[in-house]
């Protein structure tokens, strides 16, 4: 088994080297972040507030705080919408259609974070809102 950060913003890694594992050995994938410390959730639209994980745990804000990342969640919600589904529901069923994935560690530290994201184990992506999410988010070998 094998513990990996993935979600739209970190896919490179997971997606060309532990889905190809996975499918050879059968080895199992648990993900964390799918939301990339809230990021994906359109929480940080406005900026960085206090109390939230961008303001505590600075080196990941270092690595995911940028302007295009923060322009492209904000495009994300369109794609949301349409989905009838929140940018946190989105990123989350995006990460359950991969099936080389055993679970995702979401991380949510209030209920109501948790309910959102229950919601998104039963959301049916379209495989054009799929296509949408990953030409806003393609894979590279600098996320």
């Amino acid at each position: 088994m094998e513990q990996a950060e993935y979600s739209l913003l970190h896919r490179h890694r997971v997606e060309q080297e532990l889905f190809p594992a996975s499918a050879k050995t059968g080895m199992g994938i648990v993900v964390w972040s799918p939301l990339a410390q809230g990021l994906l959730t359109g929480k940080y639209d406005e900026g960085i507030l206090e109390d939230t994980r961008f303001a505590r745990l600075p080196q990941f804000t270092q690595r995911l705080w940028t302007e295009r990342n923060v322009q492209r969640v904000k495009k994300m919600k369109t794609v949301a919408d349409d989905a009838g589904l929140t940018r946190a529901q989105l990123a989350l069923a995006w990460v359950l259609t991969k099936r080389h994935l055993t679970s995702a560690i979401t991380g949510a530290t209030r209920v109501e974070q948790l309910e959102e994201n229950l919601k998104a184990g039963e959301a049916q992506l379209t495989p054009e809102t799929i296509s949408l999410v990953e030409e806003l988010f393609p894979s590279s070998a600098e996320d």
